[in-house]
C-alpha cells in the first residue's frame, strides 16, 4: 500500500514529521518497508534562479549562438554562451548559474561548470523547459513574466511538488488501511492514546451542495443479484467537460504512482484512494433505456472490456446492465468499452456500490483482471461509506469537471446490515496480550478505533465493531487492535517463562527426514523440488479417474494434483539434459494426491532418480553407466540407515517400470524401484535409461514409530561366515533364496550375501550356481560349531525341499 505524507496529513489534526509518522505506522502495525522523496520535477528546480537578460550579440565564432550578460541580481552579470533562437534582451528567464545540476527530460543529470564554447567564456546556461525538467518543448528558452525579480529561485515561482511516500506492508486483513482517511484514523487513534484523550479526530473533506441541473436526468436502478450486491448507490451528473486535472489532483495521483487520465477518471482513482471506496462513472449517454439492472448474464456471453479484449462471461459473474439488458461493467473488477467515460462525454452517472468478496475474487482471478478495485472488493468493503465517497466524488466532479446534480442519490440497500458485536473480558486481553493493560486504556483505544461501547462491567466489556473493520469477529481480534495501537513495541518481554514439557513423537519426523537427506547429499544426490500441481497429459484415463483435478487451473498444462512422483521428476531431468547435464542423481520429498471415496487424500513420499554414468571417466578406469544394482545399493542403505532388517523383495506390476520391483517390511510395501519404461521415457524425449525408487514415506516413519529398539548396541562376540554352493534352475531368483532362508526363522542368522553365480554346461542344463554366504550371530555368547551346523543343517534341507537344489561340495 503506498501513502503520501502531504495527502494523508490533510486528514490529520498535527502534522508530524515525515520520520515520526515512520515510526508511529511501524508501532501501530502498519510497517513502513521504504520511506522515500517524491519529485513531481527532479532536482524541484534547486540552485536555478530567475534572471534578466541584459545583452545580446553575434558570437563570433558561430552563426547560430549568440553571447549575452544575464542579471541574476547576484553582483556582476554573468556572460553565458546561448543557443536558443528567441533569446532577446529585456526578458526574464531561468538560468543555471555554475554549480546548479540540472535534469532534463531525456538524458543523464548535468551539473554547470565553467566552459569556453567556440572561444567564448560561459558562465551558466539560460534553461528550455525540457532542460530543467518543467515540460518537452525545446524549441527555445523559456521566456517569463516581466514583474519578476532577477535572483529569486525558479523553485518559488514554479512551486514543483515535493512529498515523502510510505511504502507499507498489509496483511491481507487490513482492508481498513488501504486509504489515507484508514491510515488517518489509525495515527489518531495512537495520539489519543499516547495523550490519553479523545481531542484528536480525523478531519473529513466538507462536501458541498451540489449544484443543480436545470434539466433532470433520472437513471432507475435495478439489483437482480442482492447477495452480490448488497447495496448500490447511484447519481447523475449532466454538463461535464472532460479535460485535464487540476496541478494538485495530478500531484497527489502520481505521488502514489496513479496516471492521470481525465478530470473524471482522476477523481475516481482519488476517491479510491481517499477513502478505500471504488467508484465507476458510465457515460450516460450510453445507458441504454436510462437503466441500470445489476445482475448476471448467461454462461458464455461476450463482453468487450476496456482493454478492448472479448471476454466470455461466466454465469456467476456479475454484471452492470442497461436497460437492453446489455452488460456495460463486469461488477467491481472492470469497466466495458463502449460504456466509458470519454473525451466526449457530457452526462455521466456516478456508481458507488458494495459486491460480494467472494464473488468479485472468483471473477478477478477466472478473468485474469487484478484491478485496484477488485484488491479491495476482495478484501471487503465498507458499507457504510458508499455515500459518503459518492457525494464526495460527485462534488469535486461538479466543481472540476463543471457538472451539476441531474438526478437525487438513488441508494439500494435492501437488508441494512447489523454491525457485528464482540464481547470479552479485561482478563482475557491481559492473558493474551501479556501485557496489564489498565480497563479506561482498552475503551480509549477501542472508542478512538471507531468501536461502540454496547455494555461494560468491571470485568468485562461488549463492544460493536464498525463496518470499516469486516475482519473484527473475535475476542482475539480486539487484543490485536489494543496491542498495536498501544504499540507492539511497548510489548514487555517477561524475565521468567514458564512451560509445560511436550511429549513428542519418537522417532522425529524431521530428524529422520534430515538424516536420510544429509546421507544423499553425502553421495552425490542434488535435492530438487517440482511443482505438485502438472499436466493430466501424462496418466492414463484409469489413473485420471482417481486424480485430483484442478477446478481454476492457471494454465493448459497444470491442471491436475499429481498422483505420481515420476513425471514431474522426469520433467526436470529432461531439462537437464536437453543442457548437456547428463550424469544425474536426483531425491526429493514430495506428496501425491489422490480421491477417495469420502475426501482426498495425500501420502508423503521419498523418491530417488538416478541416470547417465556412476562416476566421470579418469585415466586410471573407465566409467560406466549406472544400473539398477546402483539404484538398489542406496535403497537397501537407506533402509539400513532406518534399522531395518529382514527386507521381502517382490517382483511388481507397478506401471511405467519395467523391471519392477517392491521392498516389504513386516508384509508392507515400503518401496517400488525399479528402471523407468521406454514408453514413459519417450514422453519425456529422454534417450538414456532412467533408474527410480519411491518410498512410502509414511509407511516407513510408521513402522519407525512401532520399533523397540531403534538404537542398538554393538556386538561384543564375533559373528562366524558360512558359504554355499547352491545348483539351481536358471530361472531361480535370489530373492527366492533369501525367502526361503529366512523362512528357518532362527535368531542367530543374520546376514545373506550373493557374492558369485557361476553358469556352465558342467553343471547340467538350464542350471546356474549361486555362491552364498551366511552371517551368523549371538549377541550373548561366543558361538559353537555345534549351533551354527544346526541352523546350516536347517538351510540346506530348505534349499533341497523348496528350491530344489543341489549342495555344491
Amino acid at each position: 500500500m503506498t501513502i503520501s505524507y502531504n495527502w494523508l496529513c490533510e486528514y490529520l489534526p498535527v502534522k508530524p514529521i515525515p520520520e515520526e509518522l515512520s515510526t508511529i505506522l511501524t508501532r501501530i502495525g502498519l510497517e513502513v518497508e521504504s520511506l522515500e522523496k517524491f519529485e513531481a520535477v527532479k532536482g524541484s528546480l534547486a540552485g536555478l534562479v530567475i534572471g534578466e537578460v541584459l545583452t545580446t550579440e553575434k558570437h563570433p565564432n558561430a552563426d547560430k549562438l549568440t553571447l549575452t550578460t544575464v542579471n541574476t541580481g547576484n553582483g556582476e552579470p554573468l556572460r553565458i554562451v546561448c543557443g536558443a533562437p528567441n533569446v532577446a534582451a529585456g526578458q526574464k528567464v531561468v538560468v543555471a548559474p555554475i554549480g546548479t545540476t540540472i535534469y532534463p527530460v531525456n538524458g543523464e543529470p548535468l551539473t554547470m561548470k565553467k566552459a569556453k564554447i567556440r572561444g567564448e567564456e560561459s558562465q551558466g546556461m539560460i534553461c528550455a523547459e525540457d532542460e530543467i525538467g518543467l515540460g518537452s518543448s525545446h524549441a527555445g528558452i523559456m521566456v517569463l513574466d516581466a514583474s519578476l525579480q532577477p535572483g529569486t529561485p525558479a523553485s518559488e515561482i514554479f512551486k514543483p511538488a515535493q512529498d515523502w511516500i510510505y511504502e507499507i506492508g498489509l496483511t491481507p486483513n487490513r482492508m481498513d488501511a488501504m486509504s489515507h482517511i484508514g491510515v488517518a484514523k489509525d495515527v489518531c487513534a495512537f495520539l489519543n492514546n499516547l495523550e490519553h484523550t479523545h481531542k484528536y479526530q480525523v478531519q473529513l473533506p466538507a462536501i458541498k451542495a451540489l449544484p443543480q441541473a436545470a434539466t433532470p436526468l433520472p437513471i432507475s436502478v435495478t439489483v437482480e443479484n442482492t447477495d452480490a450486491c448488497p447495496r448500490y448507490s447511484g447519481i447523475s451528473i449532466t454538463g461535464v467537460k472532460v479535460g485535464p486535472s487540476p496541478d494538485w489532483l495530478k500531484n497527489h495521483l502520481q505521488a502514489i504512482g496513479v496516471r492521470s487520465i481525465s478530470n473524471i477518471v482522476d477523481i475516481t482513482n482519488f476517491i479510491l484512494h481517499e477513502t478505500g471506496q471504488p467508484l465507476h462513472a458510465f457515460d450516460a449517454d450510453a445507458i441504454k433505456g436510462n437503466a441500470v439492472v445489476v445482475k448476471n448474464l448467461p454462461q458464455g456471453t461476450p463482453f468487450v472490456t476496456l482493454d478492448e479484449k472479448e471476454r466470455k462471461l461466466d454465469a456467476t459473474d456479475l454484471m452492470i446492465c442497461n436497460g437492453a439488458g446489455e452488460g456495460m461493467s463486469i461488477a467491481g473488477v472492470f469497466g466495458g468499452l463502449h460504456s466509458g467515460v470519454s473525451d466526449t462525454t457530457q452526462h455521466v452517472f456516478l456508481e458507488s456500490a458494495l459486491f460480494n468478496a467472494g464473488v468479485i475474487r472468483t471473477t478477478s482471478f477466472r478473468h485474469g483482471l487484478r484491478t485496484d478495485a477488485a484488491t479491495r472488493f476482495e478484501k471487503g468493503v465498507d458499507i457504510s461509506n458508499t455515500l459518503f465517497a459518492l457525494e464526495r466524488a460527485a462534488s469535486l466532479i461538479c466543481e472540476l469537471a463543471g457538472g451539476q446534480a441531474a438526478s437525487a442519490i438513488v441508494d439500494i440497500y435492501p437488508e441494512p446490515k447489523h454491525k457485528t458485536q464482540v464481547e470479552t473480558t479485561y482478563a482475557y486481553i491481559r492473558k493474551l496480550s501479556g501485557s496489564n493493560y489498565p480497563a479506561d486504556k482498552i475503551k480509549n483505544i477501542l472508542r478512538s478505533l471507531g468501536f461502540e461501547v454496547l455494555s461494560e462491567t468491571a470485568e468485562s466489556l461488549k463492544v460493536a465493531v464498525p463496518f470499516s473493520k469486516p475482519d473484527i469477529s473475535l475476542p482475539a481480534d480486539l487484543v490485536e487492535e489494543v496491542m498495536r495501537i498501544d504499540g507492539l513495541d511497548n510489548i514487555e518481554i517477561p524475565t521468567h517463562v514458564t512451560i509445560s514439557p511436550a511429549l513428542s513423537v519418537q522417532p522425529d519426523g524431521e530428524r529422520v527426514r534430515e538424516k536420510i537427506a544429509d546421507y544423499l547429499a553425502g553421495n552425490g544426490f542434488h535435492e530438487i523440488f517440482t511443482n505438485s500441481i502438472t499436466n493430466s497429459k501424462y496418466f492414463t484415463p484409469e489413473v485420471l479417474e482417481h486424480t485430483v483435478k484442478m477446478m481454476n487451473n492457471l494454465t493448459v498444462e497444470l491442471d491436475v494434483m499429481r498422483p505420481s512422483m515420476l513425471e514431474t521428476g522426469l520433467e526436470s531431468i529432461s531439462y537437464n539434459l536437453n543442457r548437456k547435464n547428463e550424469d544425474l542423481f536426483f531425491f526429493e520429498f514430495g506428496k501425491t494426491y489422490s480421491v477417495l471415496e469420502k475426501g482426498y487424500g495425500e501420502t508423503n513420499h521419498l523418491v530417488l532418480y538416478l541416470t547417465g554414468r556412476k562416476t566421470t571417466e579418469t585415466w586410471m578406469h573407465k566409467s560406466s553407466p549406472v544400473d539398477f544394482y546402483e539404484l538398489k545399493s542406496y535403497v537397501q542403505n537407506i533402509l539400513n540407515q532406518l534399522g531395518y532388517s529382514n527386507l521381502q523383495w517382490v517382483e511388481s506390476t507397478a506401471a511405467d517400470l519395467q523391471p519392477a520391483w517392491e521392498i516389504k517390511v513386516k508384509n508392507q510395501a515400503v518401496v517400488t524401484l525399479g528402471g523407468v519404461s521406454q514408453q514413459k521415457l519417450k514422453q519425456f524425449d529422454i534417450r538414456q535409461p532412467v533408474w527410480y525408487a519411491t518410498f512410502n514415506w509414511d509407511k516407513i516413519l510408521g513402522l519407525l514409530q512401532k520399533s523397540d529398539n531403534f538404537y542398538k548396541e554393538i556386538p561384543r562376540f564375533p559373528a562366524v561366515r558360512r558359504d554355499l554352493a547352491l545348483v539351481l534352475d536358471k530361472q531361480v531368483k535370489f530373492a527366492a533364496v533369501e525367502s526361503a532362508a529366512r523362512a528357518v526363522k532362527s535368531q542367530l542368522l543374520r546376514d545373506i550375501n550373493l557374492f558369485d553365480v557361476f553358469e556352465s554346461e558342467k553343471l547340467g542344463a538350464n542350471k546356474k550356481s549361486y555362491a552364498v554366504s551366511f552371517t551368523f550371530l549371538d549377541t550373548q555368547k561366543t558361538l559353537t560349531d555345534k549351533e551354527i551346523d544346526g541352523v546350516m543343517d536347517k538351510l540346506v534341507k530348505t534349499f533341497e525341499t523348496q528350491l530344489q537344489a543341489e549342495i555344491r561340495k
